[in-house]
């Protein structure tokens, strides 16, 4: 078999019926088996049309493996997660695409303990062998047992565990699921807050699951898609508004004005819930954005540690520093307790208790970017990435006061710093740009930084 291009770095993307198919899905389901020597393996899938057939031949090539599917049926990524530790399954995975085009779809996949596979060892190993489709004969055939209700309500108590209910104020929330795979999982989740007596309530907007997508793919990280939820917010009065990407291991904030949080923000918005709750503990945060993060972590006693971006760095990162929490500024969060994987149903839960505690989320964050204005990032498209970073690094390289090379090229010119990296898929230099107290010199450095990138 020639080579399957619907390997990535962490996982597996790609294009319906040309990377990606049914037979290529078998393949992989018994050479995940396979690889791991798995005796059970956690399968959930979410709602893109091509989902559920992709999973039944994921399941069929996991049974041939003689391995037992432990199955999810619609769930999030971070569902699956939950289940592999708290089944203790060898393994598990999730087709989904997330917020990639509709003519595409994937797998995610961890270890036992829900640890990510190693790209050099795990992930090659699995595509060697459902490239060669060899597989050893197994001795007896796996079987399928789904798991949905029980590991629901479990994951469910998990995630309720994470706030503090009597501390919670009556508030609205409007939440959008995008016609992704949250809606059902957050209605467990609200109808447990409400058992426990939680004084909140909830607007639902484009709630119910559609693999047709009929308001466009989840993505809230794209401005263009952000206006419904705005709006949404505020029509409700809710006091603020969350939106999910298509597998909601993702989360997106709008405050009460139906303003729009950048990541790096609620990064330091969540760091600061935690050590609130465990003071000293070691705080992960990506190399994009730091001033911000830094900064409140220091002022509450707690340790910041810079990781390169990246789940399976930031996740490596977690358990080597047995770190409470992790960030990054792409809106995934990382959390001890909750196997050190991403959720993006835990911060929406820490959000409503820090604005029950401290008042609204607009307050609370007009003073940190105010504090610490940033560019966001800014995506440039070039013919010659390494000679427009080269360039970048002979024009400020002589003046700055610190070079850091944890995941790209970072410098810090005094008051204000930027962070460079290349895209390892396609010919693409991202660029951050923070300051201290000084939003024009944050759109002075962003221009002149432009200038050097595109030539």
């Amino acid at each position: 078999m020639s080579g399957l291009t619907c390997f990535k770095a962490y996982d597996i993307r790609g294009r319906l019926g040309i990377d990606l198919d049914a037979e290529i899905a078998y393949r992989i389901g018994r050479a995940f088996a396979e690889a791991l020597g798995a005796k059970s393996v956690v399968l959930g899938r979410d709602v893109r049309a091509s989902s559920e057939e992709l999973a039944a031949s994921v399941a069929r090539g996991v049974m041939d493996a003689g391995c037992d599917v432990l199955d999810l049926g619609l769930a999030g990524t971070e569902e699956m997660y939950f289940a592999t530790t708290h089944f203790d399954a060898d393994g598990g995975i999730c087709v989904t695409a997330s917020h990639n085009p509709m003519d595409y779809n994937g797998m995610k996949m961890v270890r036992a303990g829900s640890a990510p596979l190693d790209a050099a060892t795990g992930l090659a190993r699995i595509k060697t062998l459902a490239e060669d489709d060899q597989f050893t004969k197994a001795a007896a055939k796996g079987h399928r047992r789904d798991i949905s209700v029980a590991a629901r309500a479990a994951y469910v108590d998990c995630i309720v565990s994470f706030v503090d209910v009597a501390a919670l104020k009556p508030l609205k929330i409007l939440v959008n699921a995008g016609h992704g795979t949250a809606g059902p999982t957050f209605d467990a989740i609200a109808e447990k807050l409400a058992e426990l007596g939680a004084p909140l309530s909830f607007e639902r907007l484009f709630h119910r699951p559609d693999g047709s997508f009929p308001q466009g793919i989840p993505n809230p990280l794209l401005p263009e898609n952000r206006p419904a939820t705005a709006s949404a917010v505020t029509q409700s009065g809710a006091d603020f508004g969350v939106a999910w990407d298509g597998d909601f291991d993702r989360c997106f904030f709008f405050d009460h004005t139906g303003d729009f949080i950048d990541g790096e923000y609620v990064v330091g918005l969540l760091a600061e819930a935690f050590l609130t709750k465990e003071p000293g503990a070691k705080i992960i945060h990506d190399p994009r954005i730091i001033w911000n993060t830094q900064d409140i972590v220091a002022k509450a006693g707690g340790k910041a540690v810079q990781s390169p971006t990246g789940h399976a760095f930031i996740k490596q990162a977690m358990r080597d520093e047995n770190a409470i929490y992790g960030g990054e500024m792409s809106a995934h969060h990382y959390f001890r307790d909750f196997v050190f994987c991403d959720s993006g149903m835990i911060p929406l839960l820490l959000v409503a208790e820090l604005v029950s505690r401290h008042g609204p989320l607009a307050d609370l964050m007009a003073q940190r970017k105010i504090a610490f204005p940033s560019s966001g990032e800014i995506n440039f498209s070039l013919d010659d990435p390494k000679g427009a970073i080269a360039r970048v690094r002979t024009e400020y390289a002589p003046h700055a006061t610190a070079i850091d090379e944890t995941d790209g090229l970072g410098m810090i010119m005094g008051d204000w710093r930027f962070n460079l990296r290349s895209s390892n898929t396609e010919p693409i230099v991202r660029l951050n740009v923070e300051a201290r107290n000084d939003a024009k010199l944050v759109d002075h450095a962003v221009a002149r930084l432009s200038e050097l990138l595109t030539g």
